[in-house]
């Protein structure tokens, strides 16, 4: 799976989601979320759907069933999401080690799947390349589906001439 990967910001000097907005941010590692810049707010932040664990460690009391509790576990251990005004970040892999990041201008697609009745999903990001990013187990995939299209298509619709808001722009505008 091919998945585009951006730099990391790096530290910025206060986070929109800090309950003290002046504190310092220390320098991110590769196991911490990346830093926000200014602007940028957090729309949703955290792991897969726990009714996933659930139901997959009660499919694991089968013999059969162990390959997807083990899955779910990995998940519920070191996958998290955060979905913010500017991007999409996704932190997985072993012990958290790996992070992807995609700004919604790359996103050309956004595909979902109802799983655990409609209480969690599965989500598909096509990006403009071809690639895709899975994000399996999406708690309120149905509102975040929606935010990211919502997202999408103000940047699509953005003048060639002028960024995008929250994009280095210092004016604020209404989203």
């Amino acid at each position: 799976m091919n998945q585009d990967r951006l730099p990391d910001p790096g530290p910025t000097a206060g986070s929109a989601a800090a309950a003290a907005p002046s504190a310092p941010s220390t320098p991110s590692t590769p196991s911490e979320p990346a830093s926000l810049s200014s602007g940028e707010t957090v729309y949703y932040e955290g792991g897969p759907a726990r009714g996933d664990l659930v139901l997959s460690l009660l499919i694991g009391l089968t013999l059969i069933g162990l390959p997807i509790a083990v899955g779910a576990i990995v998940r519920a251990l070191w996958l998290r999401y955060r979905i913010t005004s500017r991007r999409i970040s996704v932190s997985g892999g072993w012990l958290g080690r790996e992070r992807t990041q995609v700004v919604y201008s790359q996103i050309r697609e956004v595909l979902s799947v109802p799983r655990g009745f409609g209480a969690w999903g599965d989500m598909v990001l096509v990006l403009n390349d071809g690639s895709r990013l899975e994000m399996r187990s999406v708690p309120r995939f149905r509102e975040l589906e929606a935010f990211i299209e919502e997202r999408r298509q103000a940047r699509a619709s953005a003048p060639a001439g002028r960024p995008a808001p929250g994009f280095g722009d210092t004016s604020r505008a209404s989203a």
